[in-house]
């Protein structure tokens, strides 16, 4: 079998699917920036059948007639859509521990679509905790969230949060 499981930012909502996600896009919908906080939301997901909660339950907002968009209640992750109308759900493909995997494969929404996506890769670049981002960052900032990281790994565990702080 192949196991296609994620979660939330803080683990408090875990789900798997039995079969890897497919129709991989990014949405540039109002409701969907709205969702996510950001310019895009990137999907994939399967038939209902293949998915199921591991860990938790989600919380809901119905932002529509036939959308339902679900979230984890104590961290605000966005993890879940569906269209009531159809027998799929989404998830974010950030939520998924192996994201890397899935690469959007079109766009949808896209009257919304922000206009300065297109330049986006030649903005000046740098890794996290290299280099002032123009805020003040220091490398003493990120070593102290580096180890008081209470971000869930990419892969299940038996409990979570571990007694670190």
């Amino acid at each position: 079998m192949d196991r296609w499981a994620g979660g939330c930012q803080c683990g408090a909502v875990r789900y798997a699917f039995t079969a890897r996600p497919d129709n991989a896009c990014l949405c540039h919908c109002r409701m969907c920036q709205k969702q996510v906080g950001g310019p895009f939301a990137a999907w994939a997901g399967s038939h209902r059948d293949n998915f199921q909660l591991t860990r938790g339950n989600l919380a809901h907002f119905q932002s529509s007639a036939d959308a339902l968009r679900g979230f984890c209640r104590d961290c605000g992750t966005p993890l879940t859509y569906e269209a009531l109308s159809r027998p799929r759900i989404e998830v974010t493909i950030g939520s998924l521990d192996r994201h890397a995997e899935l690469r959007p494969e079109h766009n949808v929404g896209t009257e919304a679509m922000e206009h300065w996506l297109t330049g986006i890769a030649t903005l000046p670049s740098t890794r996290t905790g290299e280099g002032d981002n123009g805020v003040g960052d220091t490398t003493e900032r990120f070593d102290l969230i580096r180890q008081s990281n209470l971000q869930h790994p990419d892969h299940d565990t038996e409990v979570w949060p571990p007694n670190r702080l």
